[in-house]
């Protein structure tokens, strides 16, 4: 994906919510202080809630059209940017790790992937992704990894890794969670399953924390912003869905936005996997994408 990608805007609409912040006085009385504690818990179970979806199923969220149910019929970057993810989230779980980097320092997209942990994650794809990491001798780069989880090689001996009907499949986790449901359309000489958008709370809220992420929670630094809220912003920016998500924006704050995300994508990749706590895997991907 060039990284010259977020300079033009579209006409996306997605919905937006309030709620901010809930404060606590240190004068309010007993009831006051369990009638806050019990909005603190619903607001950890939405929390909970949100934090099921993995990075895949965010990015298909942002994707997706809302009342159509599907994604952009002209999106050829979100096949390879789902695999991305697949990849950020086995390393984020500890399931997989990007080789040291050694004396000679090679770059990011020089090293290979290699096994950590081989656990099930209990998550289908995520599982399938790890098998076929487990059982490949010698390991492979990052970039080799997209291109097989994705079907993409000239290779015939590794179209065995290539995962199908991903989109599909993480619908229906999402319909599974109660964030979707399963229609079927009629498009002239064919008909499609689609999955229209039925929580627009959860959308709502996906799309809010990202908007704050490069606005009002802006911490100009990536390495103080969340992992996965980093990776979601490079990798929905690889699908070519991130702008899904600014579209509601005022004109101002459209232009802050993309102009911070800018930051992030021109940043020495290499420089900031080498700073102390961060995971190199995750910033491989990063590389992978902003080539």
């Amino acid at each position: 994906m060039n990284r010259e990608g977020v300079v033009q805007r579209r006409t996306a609409r997605v919905g937006t919510g309030g709620g901010g912040p809930v404060e606590i006085s240190s004068g309010t009385s007993e009831l006051e202080d369990r009638r806050t504690n019990n909005e603190l818990d619903d607001m950890d179970d939405l929390d909970s809630k949100e934090t099921r979806l993995t990075l895949m199923e965010e990015v298909l969220l942002l994707g997706l059209k809302d009342k159509e149910g599907y994604t952009s019929f002209w999106n050829d970057c979100i096949s390879s940017g789902l695999r991305g993810c697949i990849l950020i989230e086995l390393g984020l779980r500890g399931r997989v790790e990007l080789e040291k980097g050694g004396m000679r320092k090679r770059s990011l997209l020089g090293r290979k992937i290699l096994l950590k942990n081989d656990s099930p994650t209990g998550d289908v794809l995520l599982d399938e992704a790890l098998k076929h990491v487990k059982e490949t001798d010698p390991p492979e780069t990052v970039q080799n990894w997209i291109e097989y989880l994705s079907g993409e090689t000239w290779n015939p001996l590794k179209l065995r890794y290539q995962l199908k009907n991903v989109r599909e499949r993480l619908a229906k986790n999402l319909v599974e969670k109660g964030v979707l449901t399963t229609e079927k359309q009629n498009f002239l000489l064919f008909d499609m399953t689609t999955h229209p958008l039925t929580d627009n709370i959860m959308k709502t809220r996906l799309v809010k924390k990202v908007q704050e992420a490069v606005l009002s929670k802006w911490v100009n630094d990536a390495h103080r912003m969340d992992k996965r809220m980093l990776s979601l912003i490079f990798l929905a920016h690889a699908s070519d869905v991130l702008e899904n998500a600014f579209a509601p924006l005022n004109d101002d704050d459209y232009e802050l936005a993309m102009k911070r995300v800018r930051e992030l994508l021109y940043l020495d990749l290499d420089n900031e996997s080498a700073k102390p706590g961060t995971n190199e895997l995750m910033w491989a991907v990063f590389a992978s994408f902003t080539k």
